[in-house]
C-alpha cells in the first residue's frame, strides 16, 4: 500500500513525486485550507481568545480531494513548508481529515533534492503544537488589530483603510523619515584639494588640519583665503604609512539580505524576489528533470551544513585555486534573536553553475540564482587583502591627507563583489618622507550637507530587521500592502508616504501610542519566539498585548479626529478670501483638499520642500466658452480625472468639455471628428429602434449610443468594415475598450470570441489578398506584420492553439474585508490559474448547445450591490463551505479573454476591507 504525502503547491508536489516514484502518492493542498472568517472577528475575546476557523472559500473541493486521497491510507505525511505557517497548514489538514484510521507524521523539506527528501521521510516527527500555537497567536493578534482598529479609520477618514500590527509600524518609520527630510536644513561647507603631478600619474590630497585643529571651511571666503596663503608654497611629505588590511567575506544570504542584494543589484522588489526564490526552491524543469535549485528561502540563519561547506571548498580549490580555500570551513555567528530553524539560503548543488543554467532559466530566475550561487561560494573563500597607503603633506602649517589602496589578493572578491568593493582606489605614486612637492593646482569646492536618505525597499528591509519589527519572511508582503493601500508610493526608487499615509500614520500614532511603538512591536516578535520554544504561555502573551489595545480603542472612538468633518488645521492663507489661519485639510470623494472656514472655498494643495501644505490655485480659462447646446457660459469643474468644463446650466444641461491645463491656464481641446461608419451600415438601437450615433468615451474610444439618450442608454461597439477572420464567421470587427486598453472583437460575440489587440493595417496581405493585416509592436520595439487569415500560407508554420478550457474565475472577491496579516505573512506558492481559452478562430460548429450568454452588465452590477447575509458563527475548528462569488465581467487580455470575479457582497459592519486572499490563504493559494 502506498503512503500519502501532502505538500503545499503543485510545483513542489511534481518535484517530490519525481524522486519518490510509486512508493508515495503526492498531492497538494494549495496552501491554507482553513482560516478565520472574513466577515466577522472570528476571535472570542471573553473565551480566552478562542479562534473560530472555517473553510476558505473555494477549498471545499480541495478538502474533498485530500480526503479521497487519504482513504485507506494509514500513514499520511504532512510536508508543508518548514516554518510556522507550514505548521499551521499541517495542523489544519490533520484536523480536517480526522485522526480516525490515520497516522499523521510531519516531514520538513529544507531543500528539494533526492537525498534531502528521502532523509526527511526517514526521520518524520510529530506536528509541533508549540510552533502552531506561535502562528495562531500571531494570527489572533493581527486579527484583533485589523478588525478593531480599521473600522475607526473607516468612520473618521475613509472606508476601506486598514491598520496592521506590523504594517502600521513600518508606515510610521517611513513617515518619520519623510518628516526628518522636511525638517532638515542644508548647511554650506567647502573643501580644498591640492593636485600634484608625478611621472607615474596625478594624485590629490585634501586639507585635513589647520595647525592642530581639524580643518573646517564654512564658506568660500575661508577657502579662498587659504588658497591665497598657499600661493607658491612648497609641500613636504611628512609621513608615509603603508599597511595591509583584510576584508572578510560576507555570510551567505538570509531572507532579508537576499531581498536587499536583489534590489541593489537588479532592482527587484521584495515581492518579486520572494516569488522568484519560491520557484527556485520548489523546482524547475531541467534536462535532468524537475529539481529544486536552492534551499528554503525563508530563514534568518547564516548556518551552513558540513556537507555543503565541503562541497564548496572542493569547488573553490578546483575553479579558483587552493589559495582561495581556507584550511577549515568558514562559520558565521547568527544575529541575536535569530530562530536558526533552517540553513542559510544556498544552492542545492554547486555543480549547477549559473553558466550551465544560462539557457534553461528565465533571465530573472538566472539573475537571482547567480546571486545566491556566487554569494554562497564567496562566503566559503579566504579574505581579500588590500595594500593601503596614507600620505600626509604639510605647507605653512596646513596639513593635507591622501589615501590610496590596491588589491594585493582578491580572495572572495573573485566570486562576489558587493557595493563598495573596488579593485583599486586612488592609486598613489611612490613617495618618500621629506620629499618636496609643488602643487599643480589648489582646487576649492563648495558642498552642502545632505538630508537623511529616504527609504528604498532594501534600506527599509534592513531597518525593520535591525529594529526587530516583523520577520524577514514578512517584509515583502508588508511593503506590498503599504503600496496597495496607497499609503506609500515609489518615486525614483524611494518610498515616500502619500498624503493618505501621512494622515493615517498621525492618527494611529496619536491614538494608539503603545500599539505603534517600535520597541513594543519588536517585543511581540520575541514573545512569539518564546511560544515556539515552549518557554512562554500563549494566553499570557495575548492578554499582555491586548491590554494596551483595549485601553486605546474606547478613547480612539471618542477622541480620534474626524478628518472628513473637522479637518486638520494648517497654517495657510486662503487663495480666494486671503484669510489666514482658517484653512484645514479635509478628505472628500476626490481626495484631500484645503477648505477655508471663513469663505467656504476649497482648493487643491501641494507640500513644499519643508512639508508645509501650500494652496494651489485653480487654472483660469484663456477665453470665455459658451455651451454649444444651450448657450450658457461653461465653468471649470474638478472631477475624479482632473479639471474639465461643465455647463453652468447643470442639471438642465449636462454638456461637458475636456480641457488642457498649462502654466495655470486652461484651454479647450478641439472635438475630434468621429470615424466614418462602414458603407451601408446604418445601425439602429436594439431597444427602441432609434438611430445610433457616434459618441466618445472617457478613455478616448468611440462607440455607438442611442440618439434618445438619456431616455434610452443603449450602446454598442463601434463597427468597422473589416471582416472577422474566424472561419465560418460572418461578423465584422468592432472597436472595444477595457481598463487595459483597446482591442478589436467580433460583432457576433458571444457566438464568436475572436479578439486582437494589434492595430489594423489597411493593406491587403501579399500572400492571400486578405483585405487587411495586423500590426503589433513587440517588447524590443520591433514591428511585426501578420495576416489574420488562418488559411494564409504565411501562417502554415504557426503552432497549434492550446486546447480550450473553462475560463478561470478569480479566487479573490474584489471587496473583501481587511486582512492586516497580509502585511505580515510570507507570500507562499501561488495556485496556478486555470488555462484561459485561446484567442483565435471560433470552431466551425452548427450543432450542439448554444454558448451560455453572459449576464447583462446591469444585472451583474445589481448583484454585486446586494449584500450577502452575515455568516453564522460556527464553533471552533468547524469547516463551513461558503457560497462562491457572483460571476464577474469579462476582462480581455492580449491573447484571450479571462474572467475575473465581480465585487463580493458588502462585508459585515465591523469587518475591514482588503482582498480575499489574506495571510492564511497567501501561503499557497
Amino acid at each position: 500500500m502506498t503512503d500519502l504525502l501532502i505538500v503545499e503547491s503543485p510545483a513542489k508536489a511534481k518535484t517530490i513525486k519525481k524522486y519518490l516514484g510509486d512508493a508515495f502518492e503526492v498531492v497538494s493542498s494549495l496552501g491554507h485550507i482553513r482560516d478565520l472568517p472574513t466577515k466577522s472577528l472570528g476571535v472570542d475575546i471573553e473565551d480566552d481568545f478562542a479562534p473560530t476557523y472555517e473553510t476558505i472559500q473555494g477549498k471545499e473541493k480541495t478538502i474533498a480531494a485530500l480526503k479521497k486521497a487519504a482513504k485507506n491510507k494509514e500513514r499520511v505525511f504532512l510536508g508543508s513548508d518548514p516554518d510556522r505557517e507550514g505548521e499551521a497548514i499541517a495542523w489544519h489538514i490533520a484536523d480536517s481529515l480526522g485522526q480516525k484510521g490515520h497516522n499523521f507524521k510531519r516531514v520538513l523539506f529544507h531543500e528539494l533534492t533526492p537525498a534531502a527528501i528521502k532523509k526527511a521521510l526517514q526521520e518524520p516527527t510529530d506536528i509541533s503544537l508549540c510552533r502552531f500555537e506561535s502562528q495562531q497567536t500571531r494570527r489572533v493578534l493581527d486579527r484583533l488589530v485589523g478588525y478593531l482598529v480599521s473600522p475607526i479609520l473607516w468612520q473618521k477618514l475613509k472606508r476601506g483603510l486598514s491598520a496592521g500590527r506590523v504594517q502600521s509600524v513600518a508606515l510610521r518609520l517611513i513617515v518619520e523619515r519623510e518628516r526628518a527630510v522636511f525638517a532638515f536644513r542644508s548647511e554650506e561647507y567647502w573643501t580644498l584639494d591640492a593636485l600634484f603631478q608625478r611621472p607615474e600619474g596625478e594624485f590629490a590630497a585634501t586639507l585635513s588640519k589647520i595647525g592642530e585643529r581639524k580643518a573646517s571651511l564654512p564658506d568660500g571666503e575661508s577657502a579662498r583665503a587659504i588658497v591665497a596663503d598657499l600661493a607658491g608654497a612648497e609641500f613636504t611629505v611628512s609621513s608615509v604609512v603603508s599597511k595591509e588590511k583584510k576584508k572578510n567575506p560576507l555570510p551567505p544570504f538570509t531572507t532579508s539580505t537576499l531581498q536587499q542584494a536583489a534590489y541593489n543589484r537588479h532592482g527587484f522588489a521584495s515581492s518579486r524576489t520572494m516569488r522568484l526564490a519560491q520557484e527556485l526552491y520548489e523546482g524547475l524543469d531541467l534536462p535532468e528533470g524537475s529539481v529544486g535549485l536552492i534551499t528554503y528561502m525563508r530563514t534568518d540563519s547564516v548556518r551552513v551544513g558540513a556537507a555543503a561547506s565541503a562541497e564548496a571548498l572542493d569547488l573553490i580549490r578546483g575553479q579558483y585555486g587552493p589559495e582561495f580555500a581556507p584550511e577549515k570551513p568558514n562559520a558565521y555567528r547568527n544575529k541575536k534573536g535569530a530562530q536558526d530553524a533552517h540553513e542559510a539560503i544556498r544552492p542545492t548543488s554547486l555543480a549547477r553553475t549559473p553558466e550551465k543554467l544560462a539557457g534553461l532559466l528565465s533571465p530573472d530566475l538566472l539573475s537571482l540564482y547567480s546571486l545566491v550561487w556566487s554569494r554562497f561560494v564567496a562566503s566559503q573563500m579566504t579574505p581579500a587583502v588590500y595594500h593601503q597607503t596614507g600620505v600626509d603633506l604639510t605647507a605653512k602649517g596646513y596639513s593635507f591627507r591622501a589615501t590610496g589602496s590596491t588589491v594585493k589578493f582578491k580572495g572572495f572578491l573573485a566570486a562576489y563583489q558587493s557595493f563598495g568593493d573596488q579593485d583599486d582606489k586612488n592609486i598613489l605614486p611612490p613617495l618618500a618622507e621629506g620629499e618636496s612637492l609643488a602643487p599643480r593646482e589648489l582646487r576649492p569646492a563648495q558642498h552642502f550637507t545632505q538630508p537623511p536618505a529616504r527609504f528604498n525597499e532594501a534600506t527599509l528591509v534592513k531597518e525593520l530587521e535591525v529594529r526587530g519589527v516583523g520577520r524577514p519572511s514578512t517584509y515583502a508582503s508588508i511593503i506590498t500592502t503599504l503600496k496597495g493601500k496607497n499609503y506609500v508610493e515609489a518615486q525614483k526608487g524611494q518610498l515616500r508616504p502619500t498624503e493618505m499615509g501621512l494622515v493615517v500614520s498621525d492618527l494611529l500614532v496619536e491614538n494608539f501610542p503603545r500599539l505603534l511603538d517600535v520597541d513594543f512591536t519588536a517585543l511581540m516578535e520575541e514573545n512569539l519566539d518564546q511560544i515556539e520554544e515552549g518557554s512562554a504561555d500563549r494566553l499570557e502573551i495575548l492578554r499582555q498585548h491586548y491590554a494596551p489595545l483595549k485601553d486605546s480603542l474606547a478613547s480612539a472612538k471618542a477622541n480620534m479626529r474626524n478628518v472628513k468633518v473637522e479637518g486638520i488645521p494648517v497654517e495657510a492663507a486662503c487663495p480666494k478670501c486671503g484669510q489666514s489661519g482658517d484653512m484645514s485639510i479635509r478628505y472628500g470623494r476626490n481626495g484631500f483638499y484645503l477648505s477655508c472656514a471663513a469663505c467656504g472655498g476649497t482648493c487643491d494643495f501641494a507640500r513644499d520642500e519643508n512639508g508645509v501644505p501650500t494652496p494651489v490655485k485653480d487654472p483660469e480659462l484663456k477665453e470665455e466658452v459658451n455651451c454649444e447646446l444651450c448657450g450658457k457660459p461653461m465653468v471649470l469643474k474638478k472631477g475624479r480625472f482632473g479639471m474639465f468644463l461643465a455647463c453652468s446650466g447643470y442639471p438642465a444641461c449636462k454638456n461637458t468639455k475636456k480641457i488642457k491645463v498649462e502654466n495655470g491656464a486652461a484651454e479647450t481641446l478641439p472635438d475630434a471628428p468621429p470615424p466614418p461608419l462602414p458603407e451601408g451600415v446604418s445601425p439602429v438601437c436594439p431597444i427602441c429602434q432609434s438611430p445610433m450615433v457616434p459618441k466618445l468615451a472617457s478613455k478616448g474610444d468611440w462607440f455607438l449610443g442611442c440618439s434618445r439618450y438619456p431616455k434610452c442608454k443603449s450602446t454598442t461597439p463601434f463597427p468597422t468594415e473589416f471582416p472577422c477572420p474566424a472561419p465560418g464567421c460572418q461578423g465584422t470587427l468592432s472597436s472595444r475598450a477595457t481598463k487595459r486598453g483597446s482591442f478589436y472583437g467580433c460583432s457576433k460575440y458571444p457566438a464568436c470570441r475572436f479578439i486582437s489587440r494589434a492595430e489594423i493595417l489597411r493593406e491587403p496581405c501579399p500572400e492571400c489578398a486578405w483585405p487587411y493585416q495586423f500590426s503589433s509592436t513587440l517588447k524590443d520595439q520591433t514591428v511585426k506584420i501578420s495576416c489574420p487569415n488562418p488559411a494564409c500560407p504565411s501562417r502554415a508554420n504557426d503552432p497549434a492553439p492550446p486546447p480550450k478550457g473553462r475560463r478561470a474565475a478569480s479566487k479573490r472577491p474584489a471587496n473583501a474585508p481587511p486582512e492586516e496579516p497580509a502585511a505580515e505573512t510570507p507570500a507562499g506558492p501561488e495556485k496556478p490559474a486555470a488555462t484561459p481559452p485561446p484567442a483565435g478562430p471560433a470552431p466551425e460548429k452548427t450543432a450542439g448547445p448554444a454558448p451560455r450568454k453572459p449576464a447583462a452588465p446591469r444585472a451583474r452590477a445589481r448583484a454585486a450591490r446586494i449584500p450577502a447575509k452575515p455568516a453564522a458563527k460556527t464553533p471552533a475548528k468547524a469547516t463551513r463551505a461558503t457560497s462562491p462569488p457572483p460571476p464577474g465581467p469579462i476582462i480581455v487580455k492580449a491573447r484571450g479573454p479571462q474572467s475575473v470575479a465581480a465585487a463580493a457582497p458588502a462585508p459585515a459592519e465591523n469587518a475591514p476591507s482588503v482582498r480575499r486572499r489574506d495571510a492564511a490563504s497567501k501561503k499557497g493559494a
